[in-house]
């Protein structure tokens, strides 16, 4: 949480003109302590509804250890569901419309199955619901943050802005670097870090600036990963998957090479680039060798593999959803169903034009 400038030390002073958040005393009477509403769109198939679940609730709930944050997980009705994971979503899940009428702090988009993908104007009908959540985000929550493909719904429709599609996967751990470390969200952390990809299409840093969006945080070897709206702060969007755990491209590669052995893939898949260790890729390499000599059955060694991965990325992940809610929690207001604190501009709400 940040600094209250309780006396006149030069300190409070200096930080300041350094781009730091200091509050002054006038703005911290103004404000309404409570918890924070943060929804969660999950628009993961069945079989990762609940990992995906997992991995965001844990991130946000180990970035934070002083605002109670509630989370309202809903997803969108025209997602194809089995009978077991409707009831679920009966069971746990809010409805669009409840989560309209209680209102909210801010909101996760989660990626979603490529199949459905934003370029196929067939597939209009499908992604209309969640035009309609980001156009009812954008004027009525303080700030919405996206992940891989909802950033590219959110290019889409909000900017115009489609993503290309790949003939091969963005799929592996790759280096970032930090292009504004005076961003609020970017302050304090290291200035170069990992983060996991896994996605077929992309946006182009072009398109970012063509929409008018700020690039944050970039590789030179998979592009873009973080970029948010031209104010800083009312959307957010990853490329990438920081909320991924250390074994969620592991897992990945295991579906596919059982794709493989199905029949249902036609070639072997490659290792996720800049994940595996030697270790792994040796471990990995015999299980491979031994099915295209035809032995089938062997079981795939998931867990002799996992014991030589490492975790590279998730730091920097807590770094920037911890400033992410300490940003909403200052600058939101004591109802949920409004934006912004009195006195907060909607165009400008972190001071940064």
């Amino acid at each position: 949480m940040p600094l209250v400038r309780n006396s006149r030390l030069p300190t409070f002073t200096r930080l300041k003109h350094e781009g730091r958040i200091v509050l002054e005393p006038e703005r911290v009477s103004a404000q309404e302590i409570r918890e924070l509403h943060i929804g969660f769109l999950n628009m993961m198939p069945d079989a990762a509804l609940e990992a995906t679940e997992r991995q965001f609730f844990r991130l946000i709930g180990e970035s934070n250890a002083i605002v109670q944050i509630h989370i309202h997980p809903f997803t969108l009705p025209v997602i194809p569901r089995s009978a077991e994971t409707q009831a679920y979503l009966d069971t746990h899940y809010e409805t669009i419309d409840q989560i309209k009428a209680d209102g909210l702090d801010a909101l996760v988009i989660t990626g979603a199955n490529a199949e459905h993908g934003v370029q196929d104007r067939k597939n209009d009908q499908y992604w209309e619901p969640l035009k309609d959540i980001l156009e009812w985000a954008n004027d009525n929550v303080t700030s919405t943050l996206c992940s891989c493909l909802s950033s590219h719904a959110a290019l889409t429709y909000l900017y115009g802005e489609p993503p290309q599609w790949r003939e091969d996967k963005r799929w592996g751990v790759f280096r970032h670097k930090v292009l504004d470390s005076s961003h609020p969200i970017l302050r304090g952390m290291n200035t170069s870090f990992d983060v996991p990809h896994s996605r077929n299409s992309e946006i182009s840093r072009s398109q970012f600036e063509k929409a008018g969006m700020r690039v944050l945080v970039e590789s030179p070897d998979v592009g873009v990963h973080m970029a948010t709206s031209a104010d800083g702060f009312r959307l957010i969007c990853f490329q990438g998957h920081p909320e991924y755990d250390m074994f969620s491209l592991l897992k990945e590669y295991r579906r596919e090479v059982a794709r493989f052995i199905s029949g249902t893939r036609s070639d072997y898949p490659p290792f996720p680039d800049n994940y595996f260790s030697d270790a792994a890729k040796t471990i990995a390499a015999d299980y491979k060798q031994a099915i295209l000599n035809g032995q089938m059955e062997l079981e795939f060694p998931e867990h002799d593999i996992a014991a030589q991965l490492e975790n590279t990325w998730t730091d920097s992940a807590r770094s920037a959803i911890a400033t992410w809610i300490g940003l909403v929690y200052q600058t939101t207001h004591v109802d949920r169903k409004k934006p912004f604190m009195d006195g907060i501009d909607p165009e400008n709400p972190l001071g940064l034009l």
